[in-house]
């Protein structure tokens, strides 16, 4: 029974340790669809077969494809080149001889990319198309047309959005060419550049601005708490402001500029408040709604030095909440 749960347990943590490979390696914006172009090298190994016996050669080719992210088509021309010795034919007359297999292959590629938005991520793929290729180590050159096919695995590098290097290795093999099994085993080095970038993403709009609390300021003359006509008509609109509101608090802030002592102007400050509350009561706005603040001449809107008789530092601010 132990046994059992551990092995449940095991299978349950798998997916999600796989999930947390695939997230480190994973770069956001690193996949986007677009053509490339590509070359690649490496060894081949031409299978030895009851005639030859083949030496390490070596394959170059390039590409040209469409990356779908994930999916990939491609189109690719290779050369192979294999020295060998073996049994020769010249003319029914067979003997020992050295010699080369040279072949041209042009093959339609289709692959898969597992994780194509990783840095790296490994790929299959498999290919068709047609091969011209010697028909013996002393033969014509490239005069046997044959059906190529083949197969690929391999783990591609992303090095850059563009820039794409890839480990391959692939079997390669083709209808009866002549004298020989065409049978290749390759393993390449490859690199591509993927043309366009990935598509912009805007950024999120910014919240939008929290609404401003309505305020409304009086002015006073100096060491004044009465109003003007022009001071109860802002007055007036506040009270308005407050009844489209419905349900609000208002607070009345009174200032006072710097000239007289600074205790006299807390107790100037806070008989405007109250000269702009009375006023507001007047207009219909519940006296219970209302805070009186003073601040004296300690908050002044116009910065001034001791003693100055600053119009703008007289005031009282109402904000509507």
């Amino acid at each position: 029974m132990k046994n059992t749960l551990l092995g449940a347990a095991a299978l349950v943590a798998l997916p999600m340790a796989a999930a947390n490979a695939q997230s480190d390696w994973f770069t956001p914006g690193q996949s986007f669809p677009g053509f490339y172009i590509g070359a690649e090298g490496g060894l081949n190994w031409l299978l030895n077969s009851s005639n030859y016996n083949m030496d390490l050669g070596y394959a170059v080719g390039g590409k040209v494809g469409y990356d779908f992210v994930g999916p990939r088509l491609e189109l690719e021309g290779m050369y192979r080149s294999n020295n060998g010795r073996g049994t020769a034919n010249f003319g029914n007359i067979f003997s020992n001889s050295a010699g080369r297999i040279e072949q041209v292959s042009v093959m339609a590629n289709a692959l898969y990319d597992f994780f194509p938005g990783a840095v790296v991520t490994p790929y299959i793929g498999a290919g068709l198309g047609v091969a011209f290729a010697d028909n013996a180590i002393n033969g014509c050159s490239l005069c046997s047309t044959q059906f190529a096919y083949q197969g690929m695995i391999g783990l591609g590098w992303n090095a850059t959005q563009n820039i794409r290097v890839d480990l391959e290795g692939r079997y390669y093999g083709t209808t009866n060419p002549g004298f020989y099994e065409n049978n290749n085993i390759a393993v390449m080095l490859g690199v591509s550049y993927k043309f366009g970038q990935p598509a912009a993403v805007a950024p999120p709009p910014p919240p939008p601005a929290a609404p401003s609390a309505p305020s409304f300021m009086v002015f006073f003359d100096w060491d004044r708490s009465n109003l003007s006509q022009q001071a109860l008509g802002t007055i007036q609109q506040a009270a308005d402001a407050y009844k489209t509101k419905g349900s609000a608090r208002i607070t009345a802030t009174g200032h006072t500029d710097t000239s007289g002592p600074a205790s006299y102007n807390m107790a100037l400050s806070l008989r405007r408040a109250n000269a702009v509350k009375d006023a507001l009561v007047r207009d219909g706005v519940p006296a219970t709604a209302i805070s009186v603040i003073g601040k004296g001449e300690t908050q002044p809107l116009v910065p001034t030095g001791d003693g100055v008789r600053e119009p703008q530092n007289r005031r009282v601010e109402i904000v509507i909440q």
